[in-house]
């Protein structure tokens, strides 16, 4: 059974760990996580099964146009295909509780483009070479 709950600054090992396997290319910083993980007005939630740590996601809110942006979702490889990423996401979505919601995603991600596209998000835009190593990436929207 997985359990979708708050993250803290306790996960940080465990979130630093999920970076470093879902993102090898251009994970985050150190400084960055503890940031998402510490900085008020940030969404954070965690995926765990059995007490391990196994998916992530963070949002964070304009209020002022009513948009929220997905910064980061991942889910450890062995836990993927199992809907914890949609769970996820639709928990971040509802926390968030804003009209538009936007994200990107490298362009080669097809089972993340999947999963948006399944989701309700559309493509509204491309970004050439978003990522460090120059890959494109495609700006996702939803209307909630």
């Amino acid at each position: 059974m997985i359990l979708i709950e708050p993250a803290s600054l306790k996960d940080l090992n465990d979130l630093r760990n999920l970076e470093k396997i879902c993102f090898p290319v251009d994970n985050w910083p150190l400084l960055d996580l503890i940031g998402v993980l510490t900085i008020p007005g940030i969404v954070k939630i965690k995926a765990e099964f059995s007490g391990k740590f196994v998916g992530f996601i963070a949002g964070s809110v304009k209020q002022k146009e009513k948009t929220g942006w997905i910064t980061t979702i991942a889910v450890m490889p062995e836990f993927q295909n199992q809907g914890i990423a949609q769970q996820l996401l639709k928990e971040c979505e509802s926390r968030m509780n804003v009209y538009i919601v936007k994200l990107t995603v490298r362009k080669s991600n097809s089972k993340a483009i999947r999963l948006y596209e399944n989701n309700g998000y559309f493509q509204k835009e491309i970004w050439n070479s978003y990522y460090i190593d120059g890959e494109d990436a495609i700006l996702f929207q939803k209307m909630c």
